[in-house]
């Protein structure tokens, strides 16, 4: 997917409910997939949305990987030079595969300052993050819930399909995310993004202004409902 900074910067300038909406829009339909669908820990609520090219892995951590220690280095490695391949701005999407997610937490001071380091603006995952008041400030991280041990955490595969709370995602895909959760914009869908933007607040302008005006009913009401509806 080819994407200018341009309308990037645009997408991340509306918080992520907002682009559900324009979804819908350029769909023509109500959203039911491609989100996140439970609530998540955000390490920084008033951070701006970050929007990202998805790099995907999968982890566990309530047992020691399977592999010989100088493969899980390796593999350890890969997925950090995963991470500066291809296009760029980066968010890492990982699925934790324990049964219990969040056993140990791949998240801390010391990974969320690598990852930042290397460019990534943040990580959308189901498991548990850990150090949050020295954990970088620059990177976003929406997860699972919070815990105090990094345990056997270590990465099982890299550039794998994931799934988080109902997000399907694929290497490459464009997330979305902010405090809310996530979401991924198709890749025929992100150009038509911004109109549809454009029109969903001018839609609901007509009825936010009638409900603050201080002179409201239901009849101010109904006719602000008449006039979003002509708003195309």
């Amino acid at each position: 997917m080819t994407i200018d900074q341009e309308l990037l910067d645009h997408l991340a300038a509306f918080d992520t409910p907002t682009i559900c909406n324009a979804l819908e829009v350029v769909q023509g339909k109500r959203l039911t997939v491609g989100f996140t669908s439970s609530q998540m820990v955000c390490a920084f609520p008033d951070m701006k949305p970050i929007v990202g090219f998805a790099r995907t892995a999968t982890i566990k951590a309530a047992t020691p990987s399977p592999l010989p220690p100088a493969e899980a280095k390796a593999l350890r490695i890969g997925y950090y030079e995963y991470l500066v391949k291809g296009p760029q701005p980066v968010i890492t999407v990982i699925q934790d595969l324990d049964p219990e997610p969040g056993f140990g937490a791949f998240w801390g001071e010391v990974n969320t300052a690598v990852h930042r380091g290397l460019g990534v603006l943040g990580c959308v995952t189901n498991g548990s993050i850990r150090d949050l008041d020295a954990i970088d400030p620059r990177f976003q991280l929406l997860a699972g819930k919070i815990g105090p041990s990094h345990a056997d955490v270590h990465v099982e595969a890299i550039e794998v399909p994931v799934e988080i709370y109902g997000m399907k995602v694929v290497h490459g895909d464009l997330v979305h995310a902010d405090r809310h959760g996530a979401v991924v914009i198709p890749a025929g869908d992100a150009a038509a993004l911004p109109a549809a933007i454009d029109l969903c607040i001018r839609r609901e302008r007509p009825v936010l202004e009638a409900a603050r005006s201080g002179n409201f009913d239901i009849d101010a009401l109904k006719a602000a409902f008449a006039t979003a509806a002509d708003i195309h």
